[in-house]
């Protein structure tokens, strides 16, 4: 293709191109398949047809704006257009000013968002907007925002979507299409007939392990605690679903809602302090079947350290309980014997076999949590000839000053200085495992790896997606995933192939419901 430098596109890509070129489009494409080049294209295509106007590409966040606008300059002949970063450390003048001359726009949503809130300029003269992760335009994110006005604003509309998963629930998808005017959907997975010949070989493993006698019983122990207060919620009717976690946290903002509306009735009052104890309890639960047992123990005794500070009459009477005094008194001792989480010895063992196999080895661990993703990466340093980081998101604005005094910030957040600096030591081979949490999935511009490792199955497909997206693109790869048995590990790894199943028959009905629209409108139209 004209004035494209360094890449030539794949068939299915120019399959893809044709259809964005005509319509609003929302292309589907695991991570690694190239749907930014797909957007470099159609930029291309909009600029040629309609001289003069700008292309707006956005990204939900800087890291991932800025790779996308290195990605345009490396493979876009440099006269082919001038192209700016807009971010929010760009005084509002000054962005309004670069926008009237730039040919190509690469944001993130919230700093084209305010703008066009404050009257800056507006979108007349943008033939193209790009966004990325278009999972993310759901609700009233700013996604959805931009394209409304863009639908409003531009002279010569065209939108493409881009995501490696939209999801699983067809509402869901269609509220994508419909906040972003999609007119047609794309999807390609590994098994798509034009896709299948570009990638290597992906093996999946899956490792199971089973959860030691001494923590089946803290956890019989903690489930007994946890009835306890279902029962009450019970007793005081206001619960009657089942006691899952995302059930609990439903009722805790109910309960909250109405005490916060001035109804200071003290049922609520009880059922609020005894929702919130279930949640610990839960949270506890999930640590000591699927994380580490140092995590756990952590917990347990962070749980202490608020009751002593009195923080609430509720977690009180929780450390209180025998049940609770047991479970920790046995975390205790079991931490002495040196006595740890089934999956933390399994990954070991895999990481150092792997390792033997292949010199130069590169993998990625994701886990849920960042206290995992610290312990794990620090019992993966002790095998000779593995170097490892932990790569999370940015600190919280909640970090405190102690944190920051006691080195803890390896676990609450790094800045995008040092992720960049993390992902560059993984590329030259510096680091060769890397301990990644949900940063690590989406987008970013992580190398190519031979393995990556689930240290917990996730119950979400975009997640999932992402994940393994990792890996087996243009060498051969390797998705091991540690379940343990008879645990939320289980039915979160049947869950997640459920919704992966549920997300294609979605996206194919309402692909084939674009069709037909657009096969009757043309009837319609014939005289």
């Amino acid at each position: 293709m004209e004035f494209l430098e360094k890449t030539t596109p794949r068939e299915y890509q120019k399959a893809i191109l044709d259809i964005c070129v005509d319509k609003n489009c929302l292309v589907v494409l695991p991570t690694g398949l190239g749907k930014t080049l797909i957007a470099l294209m159609l930029t291309i295509e909009r600029m040629k047809s309609f001289p003069g106007e700008k292309v707006l590409f956005l990204a939900p966040t800087r890291p991932l704006a800025e790779q996308h606008l290195r990605y345009f300059k490396e493979n876009l002949t440099e006269l082919f257009a001038g192209m700016e970063l807009f971010t929010g450390s760009v005084n509002p003048e000054k962005r309004k000013e670069i926008w009237q001359t730039a040919d190509i726009v690469f944001s993130t949503p919230q700093c084209i968002g305010n703008d066009l809130k404050k009257n800056l300029y507006n979108l007349n003269g943008v033939c193209l907007l790009i966004e990325d992760e278009a999972h993310r335009c759901i609700n009233n994110y700013d996604y959805r925002y931009v394209a409304e006005k863009y639908k409003e604003q531009s002279k010569n509309p065209r939108i493409l979507g881009m995501t490696a998963s939209p999801g699983s629930e067809a509402s869901k998808i269609k509220e994508i299409c419909k906040n972003l005017f999609i007119e047609a959907v794309e999807l390609r997975t590994r098994e798509s007939s034009d896709v299948k010949t570009y990638l290597k070989e992906l093996k999946f493993e899956k490792i199971m392990v089973d959860l030691p006698e001494e923590f089946l019983k803290m956890r019989e122990a903690l489930l007994r605690l946890f009835q306890n207060y279902v029962d009450e919620l019970r007793n005081r009717k206001v619960f009657f679903g089942m006691p899952t976690k995302t059930e609990l946290i439903k009722l805790q903002k109910k309960l909250f809602l109405r005490i916060a509306q001035g109804n200071r009735n003290f049922n609520y009052m009880l059922s609020s302090s005894a929702c919130a104890q279930a949640i610990k309890i839960q949270h506890a639960i999930e640590l000591l079947e699927t994380q580490t047992h140092l995590g756990f123990n952590k917990y347990l005794r962070e749980l202490f350290r608020r009751a002593a500070s009195k923080e609430s009459k509720g977690i009180v009477r929780l450390v209180s309980k025998p049940e609770f005094n047991y479970v920790f008194m046995k975390s205790n001792e079991l931490l002495t014997k040196d006595l740890e989480h089934p999956k933390v010895l399994k990954l070991i063992e895999l990481v150092s076999s792997e390792k033997e196999k292949n010199e130069n080895i590169k993998i990625i661990v994701f886990t849920q949590f960042r206290e995992t993703a610290r312990f794990i990466s620090k019992k993966i340093n002790e095998i000779s000839g593995i170097k490892s980081k932990v790569f999370v998101g940015q600190a919280k604005k909640t970090d405190s000053e102690a944190d920051k005094k006691t080195k803890i910030k390896e676990v609450s957040g790094l800045s995008q200085k040092e992720q960049k600096q993390i992902i560059n030591e993984f590329s030259s081979g510096e680091i060769n495992v890397l301990c990644a949490t949900s940063i690590g999935e989406e987008g970013l511009d992580i190398p190519e790896v031979n393995i990556v490792v689930f240290y917990e199955p996730v119950p979400s497909a975009i997640r999932t997606i992402q994940r393994g997206g990792r890996t087996a693109r243009l060498i051969e790869g390797k998705i091991i995933m540690l379940i343990t048995r008879k645990t939320r590990d289980e039915a979160y790894f049947y869950i997640s192939k459920s919704k992966e199943k549920k997300m294609h028959s979605a996206i194919h009905s309402i692909k084939e419901g674009f069709s037909k629209k657009i096969k009757s409108e043309n009837q319609e139209r014939l005289p």
